[in-house]
């Protein structure tokens, strides 16, 4: 990383906390006491988006836009590499979307008032019967409109490639009985590896593949679902993304 990237980077580091609280506090403001409309506030969130990537150089590019219908209900399903697959999806996806988030980021002043009102979808990710109440209605909200993205294997990739989905993620699909369309997130894991915190520039590809229909799909099939999508997902990734070979056995959750 050369000195400019390191100061650029720290730079990030520093004003990423402030500009979320700005750009929530706008956004809340927005939906309380001027426009209150819940689509042209997702403005606010793509604004942080973009910023966040210009601030450190990332150059973001979307391929695979005329798979999908802009007015269809779809859940985006992708591959986790770094925080800039949030940032960079966030920022330069032209459609409307909402994020799935756990519950507790809900209880946060303002941020978390702001999430509930532009329409964000809260889910319990404890396990028990809490847990698949929250799923059901995360499929509900789903399935009346609210495209999502999802990442389904569970946690930020350590080493870059693609790890073994998670069945509770898919177990949503299924519920919701919408769409799933596969993402490919490319570069962004050079830019931002885990457990790093400054930031590489670097040019970041999102390819969009071809939306599967998942409303033949019962509970009991979720495992071959998550295998469909995997290997889905891993046809829109670059060589050095891939695993040798794709999972034969989904982890539950």
């Amino acid at each position: 990383m050369s000195p400019f990237q390191y100061v650029r980077a720290a730079v990030t580091l520093i004003l990423a906390p402030p500009l979320t609280i700005i750009i929530s506090t706008l956004a809340w403001l927005d939906l309380t006491w001027f426009r209150k409309d819940k689509d042209k506030a997702l403005f606010y969130p793509r604004l942080w988006g973009r910023i966040l990537c210009k601030l450190v150089g990332a150059e973001v590019e979307v391929e695979g836009l005329e798979n999908i219908q802009p007015d269809q209900t779809y859940i985006f399903v992708g591959n986790h590499a770094s925080q800039f697959d949030i940032f960079s999806f966030q920022g330069y996806f032209p459609y409307t979307f909402r994020w799935i988030a756990k519950k507790e980021l809900f209880n946060i002043p303002i941020f978390g008032q702001t999430m509930k009102k532009v329409g964000y979808i809260a889910i319990d990710r404890s396990k028990g019967r809490q847990a698949m109440k929250s799923l059901d209605k995360a499929a509900e909200q789903i399935a009346a409109g609210n495209s999502v993205l999802i990442f389904p294997e569970g946690t930020r990739s350590s080493d870059g490639k693609l790890q073994e989905f998670k069945t509770g993620a898919i177990l949503l699909a299924i519920k919701s009985g919408v769409q799933v369309v596969p993402i490919g997130f490319n570069g962004s894991y050079s830019i931002l590896p885990k457990k790093k915190l400054l930031a590489d520039n670097g040019k970041i590809t999102i390819r969009i593949g071809t939306p599967m229909p998942t409303n033949h799909y019962k509970s009991r099939d979720k495992q071959a679902l998550a295998l469909s999508l995997h290997n889905a997902v891993q046809k829109l990734l670059d060589n050095k993304h891939k695993v040798d070979e794709a999972p034969t056995t989904p982890v539950e959750q």
